[in-house]
């Protein structure tokens, strides 16, 4: 026996800017939604206005959680303090953890066209908060493409119930990330952990879940159960469905830095003012 997963919640999308100025849409870590542990932030960003997007994520800190960067259209150049650099290009994911701490820029790598995608913080527990920085980057060759009637699933993270797997572990938060596009009029279906949060975010199109209905830029938050059920609806859908084992543990949050005391948040800003990063 199944028990499919109910909608809790809708949360819309909130105009917001973040870096240099980059317009997005802030989703995750919004007033409504502060936090779905282990989630801690989702950003989308969608323009073809070189305005919206040209002055990026300047050179700027991080510490004690995992920051996730999945572009569909342009190109990111990514550099840090410790000598990394890359561009991440359409279908690309870069998986950073920040651990310790790192200081690390993002800068669109076009000066025209589309520029869209997604970054999501992911929380780490206190007995990895202070790891050594990491990077798990892939380009959209090496992630696993799934069919199903209707459906192509992109597999990032996890194990889908068809035992596709994708290239991304983190066994701290055993997460699954999943990009789905579906046809008009397609019944789709995944199986979840019972343990985990989850959550599906609609980026084209519109999603029923129930009795609930998913537009543009809007999240549903997934209650209890082993399982999700959602339908397209005439125009077809693409969507991201998420999940993650939650910590449990207290959240502090200054900025660019979440640990789990004020104290520890003090002493982050304390490291990077000193140059400790």
């Amino acid at each position: 026996m199944t028990t499919p997963r109910k909608v809790e919640q809708v949360i819309t999308g909130m105009p917001a800017t973040d870096g240099a100025g980059v317009e997005l849409v802030r989703v995750i870590g919004q007033p409504r939604l502060m936090d779905l542990d282990p989630f801690l932030l989702l950003d989308a960003f969608r323009s073809d206005n070189p305005n919206d997007y040209i002055a990026g994520f300047p050179p700027h800190p991080h510490r004690g959680f995992e920051t996730v960067t999945y572009l569909l259209d342009g190109r990111m150049r990514h550099k840090d303090n410790a000598g990394n650099e890359g561009v991440i290009e359409p279908g690309g994911i870069q998986w950073m953890t920040a651990g310790r701490g790192i200081v690390h820029s993002e800068m669109p790598e076009q000066e025209n066209g589309m520029l869209e995608g997604f970054q999501l913080w992911i929380n780490l527990p206190a007995s990895h908060k202070m790891s050594e920085p990491a990077y798990q980057e892939h380009d959209a060759g090496n992630i696993p493409v799934e069919q199903r009637p209707g459906a192509t699933v992109r597999v990032i993270t996890g194990i889908t119930s068809l035992g596709t797997e994708g290239p991304v572990k983190q066994p701290l938060t055993n997460p699954l990330y999943l990009d789905v596009s579906l046809d008009a009029d397609t019944d789709f279906s995944e199986t979840l952990p019972e343990s985990h949060n989850a959550f599906v975010y609609a980026v084209k199109g519109s999603l029923a879940l129930g009795s609930d209905r998913l537009a543009r830029d809007q999240l549903a938050v997934l209650g209890k159960g082993d399982q999700v059920n959602l339908r397209s609806e005439q125009t077809g859908a693409r969507f991201l469905l998420i999940a993650g084992k939650p910590l449990g543990e207290p959240v502090a949050r200054g900025g660019p830095f979440v640990m789990n005391t004020d104290a520890e948040v003090r002493q982050a800003f304390s490291d990077y003012q000193a140059g400790r990063f």
